[in-house]
């Protein structure tokens, strides 16, 4: 069920030439209409109540709130839905956090179903097939039995707003948890660098959608990096380090894609262009472990609904299952002269 919309300005009442709006005043989304509210209640306007003062009806020994009520704050009707979806009392809600976010279900679209037409994409599509391959890899009872690595998928929140949050990738929380783990099983000695130890024998894969060539604006792209939906992961690679990978890195995901006949795609951005970024060099640095940015392409990232590659979901899920799978083997083979 959808209770929010922000309405734009019709294009016959502002042609203007860029699509631009004020956030503060013209983004505030539209719940329904009063008349509706007062049918709904059998009420009639009522002048608002001032915080903090009591009105002559209410028992002089009423409840001290610091705070307005979440009732006082915010619509109350929209507070009993929210009441309602957790199945608590109204009363009982003291306070919430309420994002905004498209409701319209993904879709499978194209002539020949090839395509998904979705929102957030990025970065949802490459977290589905993070985890979808650690099940997998795992799904055998013997799948671990001779495995010497932690396979591990972290998810962060806020890659967009800067990551500099306690759950986004700045934080300290994926160093902290492989100082932990770096220490455990059998065999493993408490020592004063068994972090650092675990570090660099470590691989983190940076996995953030790319970008696919759009066939309306191909003069954006570098000429010989055009990656195209449904024809495998892509590499990305930035001299200014924007994104966090090498060749040793390329090396090593090139022969894990071999093993499950998985096709890749290199994507290195026009040098008259500006370039996104991950948290792949965010976290290299932070932990000064082997790092490579990658993801499977799509269209119109950031925009409300973005479009990917039906086939694109599985190249990923078997890429990650691969890299489970073969890490511990292939580690050890790389070698930088």
């Amino acid at each position: 069920m959808g209770v929010l919309r922000i309405p734009t300005l019709a294009i016959h009442l502002d042609r203007q030439e860029t699509f631009t709006f004020n956030k503060e005043t013209q983004l505030f989304p539209i719940a329904g209409l009063v008349a509706a509210e007062l049918n709904r209640t059998g009420r009639t306007r009522e002048p608002a109540t001032p915080h903090g003062s009591i009105r002559s009806d209410e028992p002089t020994d009423v409840h001290f709130s610091p705070l307005k009520t979440s009732t006082e704050r915010h619509h109350p009707y929209l507070v009993k839905l929210i009441a309602d979806e957790v199945n608590v009392d109204i009363s009982t809600i003291v306070d919430f956090e309420l994002v905004l976010y498209d409701t319209q279900a993904a879709c499978i679209g194209g002539l020949n179903n090839e395509l998904i037409f979705s929102a957030r994409l990025d970065n949802l599509g490459m977290s589905y097939c993070s985890v979808t391959s650690l099940i997998n890899s795992v799904a055998s009872a013997s799948a671990l039995d001779n495995e010497r690595c932690i396979r591990l998928i972290s998810l962060f929140d806020h890659e967009e707003i800067g990551s500099t949050t306690a759950q986004g990738a700045d934080s300290n929380l994926l160093p902290s948890i492989i100082r932990r783990l770096s220490v455990l099983g059998p065999g493993s000695e408490e020592t004063e660098t068994a972090y650092e130890q675990t570090l660099a024998s470590s691989f983190l894969v940076s996995a953030d959608m790319a970008h696919s060539v759009n066939p309306n604006y191909a003069f954006k792209y570098e000429n010989d990096h055009k990656p195209e939906m449904n024809k495998g992961t892509v590499i990305k690679i930035n001299a200014n380090a924007r994104y966090a990978t090498n060749s040793p890195g390329i090396t090593l995901i090139q022969e894990v894609a071999r093993r499950k006949k998985v096709p890749l795609q290199l994507f290195v951005v026009r040098n008259d262009s500006s370039c996104g970024s991950t948290i792949g060099p965010m976290l290299a640095a932070k932990m000064g472990a082997r790092t490579l940015d990658l993801g499977n392409p799509q269209l119109s990232m950031h925009s409300i609904r973005e479009t990917g590659g039906v086939y694109d979901v599985d190249h990923g899920v078997r890429l990650f299952e691969s890299f489970f799978e073969h890490f511990g083997e292939l580690e050890g083979k790389i070698f930088v002269d």
